[in-house]
C-alpha cells in the first residue's frame, strides 16, 4: 500500500471515529435535556430521538436502550464534579484555605448539577440505584481528595491529625449529609444565610464543638 494510500484511510478513519464522537455527545445532551424536563421514568427513546433530531436507528446504534442512557448522563455529570473539586485540589493554596474553597465549591456544585438537571431535583443525587452506583467511585475519589488536602496541611504544619483517612471520611459524609438541605435552601433562602451555614459546616471542623480551655 503506497504511502499516500495509508494517510488517506487513516484520515478517513480519524473523520468517521470524529464524526460518532460528536453524534454519540449529541444524543447524551439530548437525552439529559428530556430526562431533566420529564424525568427520566416518563422519557422514551423516541422523545430521545426527536430531541436529538435523529432517527431510532441512529438512536439504538449507540445505545441497547435509555437505563444505559441514563447511567451515562449521571456518570458525566459525576465527572464533572470530580474535575471542578481536582481543580481546587491542584491550587497553590494553604490546606485550611484549600478545604474551605473546596467546601463551598462542592455545595454550589452540586446544587448546579442539580439545576441544570432540572425536574430530577435534589434526587438526581439520593433516589436512584443507580446514582448510587454511579456516586461510589465519584465518592471514593472526593475522600481521596480530601485526604490529600489533610496531608498537605499537616506538612505545612497547619493541621494536627492522628488520622486523616477517618477524618476526610468524617468530612466526606458530613458534607453528603447536608446536600439535600442545602440544594432544596432548607438551609436559609438567602446568601447570607447560606453563607452563615458554610461558616458554621467550616468552623465546626476547624474547631469542633468543645470549649477550648
Amino acid at each position: 500500500m503506497s504511502t499516500f494510500a495509508h494517510k488517506f484511510i487513516e484520515n478517513v478513519h480519524y473523520f468517521m471515529s470524529e464524526t460518532t464522537s460528536k453524534t454519540r455527545q449529541l444524543l447524551i445532551d439530548a437525552a439529559r435535556k428530556v430526562f431533566a424536563r420529564k424525568g427520566i421514568a416518563r422519557t422514551t427513546m423516541n422523545d430521545i430521538a426527536a430531541a436529538s433530531q435523529k432517527g431510532r436507528r441512529t438512536l439504538y446504534t449507540y445505545f441497547k436502550n435509555k437505563q444505559e442512557i441514563s447511567n451515562i448522563v449521571i456518570e458525566n455529570e459525576m465527572e464533572r464534579l470530580r474535575e471542578m473539586l481536582e481543580e481546587v485540589e491542584k491550587t497553590d493554596l494553604p490546606a485550611d484555605d484549600k478545604l474551605i474553597t473546596f467546601i463551598y465549591t462542592r455545595l454550589d456544585a452540586f446544587k448546579a448539577t442539580v439545576a441544570r438537571n432540572g425536574s430530577l431535583r435534589a434526587n438526581f443525587f439520593h433516589d436512584s440505584w443507580n446514582v448510587a452506583k454511579a456516586r461510589k467511585g465519584y465518592n471514593n475519589q472526593e475522600i481521596s481528595l480530601i485526604k490529600k488536602i489533610l496531608n498537605s496541611g499537616i506538612k505545612e504544619g497547619i493541621f494536627s491529625i492522628p488520622d486523616t483517612e477517618t477524618v476526610s471520611l468524617v468530612i466526606h459524609y458530613a458534607l453528603k449529609g447536608i446536600e439535600v438541605p442545602y440544594i432544596r435552601g432548607l438551609l436559609g433562602d438567602t446568601a447570607d444565610a447560606v453563607l452563615q451555614h458554610k461558616n458554621n459546616v467550616i468552623n465546626l471542623i476547624f474547631n469542633g464543638i468543645k470549649t477550648k480551655k
